[in-house]
């Protein structure tokens, strides 16, 4: 039971109604998302307006963490407090701000509620205030009424008053999470956690967005396997954001303070991976013409993040394994080892255990690096979560090509859930960057709304559901895994390049009846090398 003292003074200022109102969950334990959204449901319903909605201010931007009224993917924006001069108001003022119907601010939520989707905001009553706690600002409360005049001087002190108690609910939900979490953390386990039951994110942070169950159990373990010193294997499709999960493993560890150091396996030359990961001393080799560190040397005390371990050579592999069990590494031509103290964070997208059968990945590294395996799920297995992040997708493209307004039409976001993104997060970001870009060729305004149909996504809409498909070649005549479906527009030049290369590599094996040994020779490129091309591109396992 959270101490009711917190709310004697904001009870005082209140009317009796509004305070029974407010204060009827507060008895109750809740997670905090659950009273937060209790709080803006109750606040739209006595203000009698449009949309009601709770912000956060995290590292000079505002996140929504409750709205009633608005769009579905509202919660997955980010407001920019520099962009929107409404909320920078709002922000500045320590008393309630009101817009007068007629200001020429623009309004953060245009073509964003949910009654009037797609459609500019007509002219309207907003108000706003900034919430403090502990004496420092937390963000903001904003309320759009659709009708002129709602927001008289009456509700603006309505408002007035009711800030020292709606200040009060969320300290309490914030109470409340640290003590889910002092909880949690004393029993031990990975059972029964929510999204919001982890620690409060700190400035600079990994932000991971999302409210599925699966992602909410997934960041809870996070949570709890990051104090420990223990290697964790990141296992996940292409695209799910494998190093962003890194990045918040490091920084909610004690080595949080120390370097965190990305090393992309599948990019590092063969020739030169053992020098990159361990260093050399001069006259190593040739070109060696001074003692230069590795990567383990640069994350010292800190966190070494080995992106797409499995394509790392053998040599290396024995070579990384002797560090993992004795904490010391060897530069390259040097007589003597030093010690490291780091801690690994290893991920992949290949099945290390066939790997492993096949001799391509040493099994006792396996076992060393898979102390704890944590898989990530596919885009596809987290429901609404896509909704969210086209949100964040769509005002960072908003922003960045400077919209009035940029949002999904309804028939776009049921092509969003429907669709099951072989790509991931990563492909749902080229998606929405594309839309937006395309609409803008086709003669959208930036000072209009703009709304992206189904046909600007160019999902394919007979993309097969996964684990479905032809059935698999005769074993005479093995087959190249067909290539994930290619963007109409590449945005880089890399997906281009890779794009033009499973082309070639499924037309030399379909040639040659999947003889890879033929296919190497009609592409002129050595075997072995060519076996570790298809795997990066995903075209062999």
């Amino acid at each position: 039971m959270v101490n009711t003292t917190v709310f004697e003074s904001a009870s005082r200022a209140v009317d009796e109604g509004e305070l029974l109102a407010l204060c009827s969950d507060l008895g109750a334990e809740l997670p905090q998302a659950v009273r937060l959204q209790r709080l803006v449901d109750l606040l739209r319903m006595q203000f009698r307006c449009g949309a009601v909605a709770l912000l956060r201010l995290e590292d000079e931007r505002l996140r929504p963490v409750a709205v009633n009224g608005l769009v579905g993917d509202a919660l997955g924006r980010r407001f920019a407090v520099a962009q929107h001069p409404r909320l920078a108001a709002i922000l500045a003022r320590h008393e309630v701000t009101c817009f007068e119907h007629d200001s020429s601010l623009p309004d953060p939520y245009d073509g964003l509620l949910d009654t009037l989707v797609g459609e500019p905001l007509p002219v309207h009553d907003c108000m706003g205030v900034a919430l403090h706690v502990d004496g420092r600002p937390w963000g903001v409360l904003t309320l759009d009424a659709l009708a002129t005049g709602t927001f008289g001087a009456a509700a603006r002190a309505r408002l007035a008053r009711a800030v020292p108690l709606v200040e009060a609910v969320v300290r309490v939900a914030r109470l409340e999470q640290e003590l889910r979490t002092l909880r949690m953390a004393a029993a031990g386990g990975l059972s029964g956690g929510s999204a919001s039951e982890l620690p409060a994110r700190t400035v600079g942070e990994a932000e991971i967005v999302g409210e599925s169950p699966a992602l909410a159990r997934l960041l809870h373990e996070l949570s709890v396997v990051a104090a420990s010193e223990l290697p964790v294997l990141l296992l996940g499709e292409t695209g799910v954001g494998k190093e962003l999960f890194a990045r918040l493993l490091h920084q909610r560890s004690p080595r949080r303070g120390k370097p965190l150091v990305h090393v992309n396996c599948a990019a590092l030359p063969e020739s030169l991976a053992e020098s990159e990961l361990f260093g050399h001393v001069r006259g190593a080799f040739s070109g060696a013409v001074s003692d230069r560190p590795g990567r383990f040397e640069a994350a010292e005390g800190g966190t070494l993040f080995l992106d797409e371990v499995g394509e790392l050579p053998l040599a290396v592999q024995a070579k990384l394994l002797r560090t993992l069990q004795n904490g010391e590494i060897q530069r390259l031509g040097a007589d003597r080892p030093r010690s490291v103290n780091v801690r690994v964070v290893a991920a992949t997208n290949r099945n290390l255990r066939e790997q492993v059968a096949s001799g391509a990945f040493r099994a006792d590294l396996y076992h060393r690096l898979s102390v704890y395996p944590v898989p990530i799920p596919p885009l596809r297995e987290r429901g609404n979560d896509v909704l969210l992040l086209a949100g964040r997708f769509l005002e960072l493209n908003r922003a960045r090509l400077g919209l009035r307004s940029l949002r999904l039409s309804p028939e776009a976001q049921l092509a969003l859930r429907r669709y099951p993104w072989p790509g991931n997060v990563r492909e749902l970001e080229h998606v929405i960057s594309r839309a937006a870009l395309k609409a803008l060729s086709r003669g959208a305004q930036a000072n209009a709304i703009v709304t992206l149909e189904p046909s600007l996504l160019d999902l394919d809409a007979l993309a097969a559901p996964p684990g479905t498909g032809p059935a698999p070649a005769p074993a005479s005549a093995p087959q190249a895994a067909a290539p994930a479906p290619l963007p109409a527009e590449p945005l880089t030049l890399r997906d281009a390049v890779d794009a033009c290369q499973r082309r070639a590599i499924a037309g030399a094996l379909e040639r040659h009846g999947g003889n890879w040994a033929r296919a190497a020779r009609t592409l002129d490129v050595d075997a072995s090398n060519l076996h570790k091309l298809a795997r990066r591109l995903g075209l062999k396992s």
